[in-house]
């Protein structure tokens, strides 16, 4: 494992901690945990969170699926429970996975796993009251990236297929997807990011080959077919470039995709990095509403 992967891990996880500290389950939400979508025990499960006032009948809702983020190399449901229940109380089904990370697991392990939680919540439709019509995705960083290229082999089978999936019926696009503070295109070249680099060093199996760059870098296989998107970006984002999300935003506009582009934080008040994960800030509140409002007129 890269120095720089093992200073995600610890940095973040501290961050998160701190951001979490004291905040409990919501009386109003009922959460089933710990629930195997693939044969790994340990990196292959999720959580499920409804509406408490929802729950009596198991009215069927539409669902929201969090691929979080983390560098692709941190991250668990465990980190991203108070958001995803958050969005719960917004009137979805949330489902919250792990997923299998580098470097102990290579690229695509994290899309396999995404797509294998996809599958599951329509085979688990009706034991968990999901409106599987109405599937949509939330992403972040990393997981931006993920959902972005998910959703582009969904709609795309020349990139499904490149990127070593086979044919699926059962295999649907997102309805509608909001990609947070994500990353879309990946440059190992003279002027691409160190960390970029060393991070794909644990990532991809062969540290960054020409096919794998290919692979990994969803924006030029994005076609006419790719689910409605909300892109969200900070103003004072630290991490992430703001590039990344022009760039996305100015393919989607050559496709005349149908997309909402929102950049959040004032001068007064800046904005860093996935703010919107931290449900005490009040700009979290009012990005999580929007996103979850945009999904509402996505609804079939």
């Amino acid at each position: 494992m890269s120095w720089t992967s093992r200073m995600i891990r610890y940095y973040f996880n501290k961050s998160d901690c701190a951001r979490d500290a004291g905040l409990t389950t919501p009386d109003d939400i009922v959460r089933f945990d710990d629930i195997a979508y693939g044969t790994d025990k340990k990196w292959q499960v999720l959580d499920v969170y409804r509406p408490k006032n929802r729950e009596r009948t198991l009215e069927k809702l539409p669902v929201i699926i969090s691929v979080h983020g983390g560098g692709w190399v941190y991250g668990s449901k465990e980190v991203y429970q108070f958001y995803c229940m958050s969005l719960a109380q917004r009137g979805f089904a949330v489902v919250n996975f792990t997923y299998r990370l580098a470097p102990e697991f290579k690229f695509p392990a994290a899309v396999e796993d995404t797509d294998a939680v996809f599958h599951w919540v329509q085979m688990h439709a009706n034991e968990y009251g999901f409106d599987a019509d109405n599937i949509f995705g939330v992403g972040d960083s990393a997981g931006g990236h993920l959902l972005c290229l998910y959703s582009a082999m969904c709609t795309n089978p020349d990139y499904e297929k490149k990127l070593g999936f086979l044919p699926d019926a059962q295999r649907k696009s997102p309805r509608a997807v909001a990609l947070n503070c994500g990353v879309y295109h990946i440059d190992l070249g003279p002027s691409g990011c160190k960390n970029d680099k060393r991070l794909m060093r644990d990532v991809l199996k062969h540290h960054g080959s020409r096919e794998e760059i290919e692979c990994i870098n969803p924006l030029p296989y994005i076609t006419e077919n790719f689910p409605a998107t909300f892109i969200m970006t900070a103003n004072h984002d630290s991490t992430v470039d703001a590039v990344q999300a022009q760039m996305l935003l100015a393919r989607l506009r050559e496709l005349r995709c149908d997309y909402t582009f929102r950049v959040y934080g004032t001068e007064e008040k800046p904005l860093d990095h996935v703010f919107h994960c931290n449900i005490r800030m009040e700009a979290a509140g009012i990005c999580n509403s929007d996103e979850c409002a945009f999904f509402r007129n996505n609804l079939e």
